[in-house]
């Protein structure tokens, strides 16, 4: 049985995520900042008929959690399949590249980018034991360096400056990642999943969770001759699945 790792995955995208992969037959580690929601996401589940999950506290703003899951985990489990980089935040707004203030992109960075550099080489050594690892990571639209240089994009004109430039730094990231590891089993993936109505976004957004899940369950079950160090959004180029830079 393939193990996974989701962290933010005590509701919305993650946890439809984790639904949708226990359904595959994947064993579910549910991680959440705040272990007593984790536990009632997994309730939730297991009222469902899916067993095969059980939570992690996991706070990547925090290096000592994030160790502490880590040691946690290892004493689980001696492989890691899969693991999914989805907890971010989009920061307070209005955001601006002029009048917001340094401290209010650190802010987003300390989640969108630096927590997800810090649990990946945290976990990479359980990844390494895998004869499939897969990396994914949660990512959005806006972080195409591309699209927003193009006024004919339906989304030109939403730019909040801290989220976009975390996003943008996050798919760089992907890129020097799966390079890095590009002559092993390794798959690593950006995937958006679409602009989703989710209390992230006030419900604003006209996707479905479940479609948005799909997406980024698609690039988990990657088989050894699929794609890595692609930016998958079927939101933005439906066509071909695959976003520009």
């Amino acid at each position: 049985m393939k193990t996974v790792l989701i962290t933010g995955a005590n509701k919305s995208i993650g946890f439809e995520t984790a639904r949708q992969l226990l359904q595959q037959g994947y064993y579910v580690y549910l991680g959440s900042r705040n272990i007593e929601k984790g536990q009632q996401a997994v309730e939730t589940l297991h009222s469902e008929g899916l067993n095969q999950v059980e939570p992690i506290e996991i706070d990547i703003d925090n290096i000592e959690s994030i160790k502490t899951a880590r040691q946690l985990l290892g004493q689980k489990t001696e492989v890691l399949d899969v693991l999914i980089n989805n907890a971010g935040i989009s920061g307070d707004m209005p955001q601006t590249a002029l009048e917001t203030g340094v401290n209010g992109f650190k802010q987003v960075f300390e989640t969108n980018f630096f927590g997800v550099i810090e649990v990946t080489q945290a976990f990479i050594d359980l990844l390494r034991a895998s004869s499939e690892p897969r990396i994914v990571n949660v990512t959005s639209g806006l972080g195409s360096l591309t699209l927003h240089t193009d006024p004919a994009w339906k989304y030109y004109q939403i730019k909040p400056a801290c989220y976009v430039a975390s996003k943008a730094a996050l798919n760089a990231y992907t890129i020097l990642l799966a390079h890095e590891l590009q002559d092993t089993p390794f798959k690593v993936n950006a995937v958006d999943p679409g602009y989703t109505a989710t209390d992230f976004n006030h419900h604003t957004g006209p996707g479905t969770v479940p479609d948005a899940a799909a997406r980024v369950v698609k690039a988990v079950v990657l088989g050894s001759d699929g794609p890595t160090g692609q930016f998958f959004s079927d939101d933005n180029v439906p066509d071909t699945g695959i976003s520009p830079w």
